[in-house]
């Protein structure tokens, strides 16, 4: 699949926040999928179709991400999972399963904490808040640097994308060109860097990022699906194993020779894995 083979953009005011999502499908039960650091709706090209032809289905441009407005605001996962929850009263989503990759895990965790009567069921994609280990590369770019520094060139864009998968090859010149003219949106640099140093330092991610997640696990009674590349640069691993054993309903899938993005990199057997989950 192509990345122009996508839903048409649509628009609407979250607060004051002018925020981009995709909509497909007209199933009874809603789904929304929910990117990563520094990420927008089109990693979930390859999944919302197929997860579409059964569900209602949106993906958002969170707030300071994609083509959503960058306001310098806080991007704690806290304040993210609030403006998740905005976003459906403004539409009247009166409940969803969330699907979260990164960042957005992270941000589905937080919100099955402070709105557990809003969510039908979570999956974790790789996900942020299980721990405190995470790349190295990340917890240096936490650092005060210039924001010039955090506008991306198409060679340093494919660099990137090239370290978090497992296969360079599904970094396609599609993919790199798609992340690049994101990168380079007035106001991104400057928000990239601000939801960084929100949730990760120097030492990883912030204690009061994933203490709050990890110490409640045991509370968060929503049927979950844990899913995870075996060769995940980013965040380990271990962090799957441990949220499986945590969550009192939680089913885990690892994915051999993939890294961060098994929403991509295992495209075919992610939503195959989630519709079966859905539909239980």
């Amino acid at each position: 699949m192509r990345l122009t083979q996508t839903p048409q953009d649509q628009y609407i005011k979250v607060g004051d926040v002018n925020t981009r999502y995709w909509a497909l499908g007209d199933g009874e039960a809603t789904v929304i999928l929910l990117h990563g650091l520094g990420s927008c709706v089109e990693t979930w090209t390859y999944n919302i179709g197929a997860l579409a032809q059964h569900h209602r289905v949106y993906a958002i441009d969170l707030v300071g991400s994609g083509r959503s407005d960058k306001p310098p605001t806080s991007y704690s996962l806290v304040d993210l999972a609030k403006f998740v929850q905005a976003f459906m009263d403004v539409l009247n989503l009166e409940r969803a399963s969330l699907v979260g990759n990164s960042l957005g895990g992270g941000i589905a965790l937080q919100f099955a904490l402070l709105f557990p009567e809003q969510i039908e069921k979570l999956v974790l994609a790789n996900s942020l808040g299980l721990g405190k280990e995470i790349t190295f590369f990340l917890r240096l770019a936490s650092l005060p640097w210039p924001s010039q520094l955090f506008r991306p060139s198409r060679i340093s864009t494919a660099s990137v994308l090239k370290q978090i998968v497992y296969d360079s090859a599904v970094i396609t010149d599609d993919w790199v060109e798609v992340l690049y003219q994101i990168g380079n949106l007035p106001g991104t640099p400057e928000a990239l860097q601000r939801q960084l140093r929100a949730n990760i330092d120097f030492w990883g991610v912030r204690p009061e990022v994933y203490r709050p997640i990890v110490d409640q696990l045991a509370t968060i009674h929503t049927p979950t699906l844990i899913i995870w590349g075996q060769q995940d640069p980013i965040l380990p691993v271990a962090h799957a194993q441990f949220a499986a054993e945590q969550l009192p309903n939680a089913d885990l899938q690892i994915f051999d020779e993939c890294g961060h993005w098994s929403q991509v990199e295992r495209s075919q057997e992610f939503n195959a894995a989630i519709l079966n989950f859905l539909q239980d």
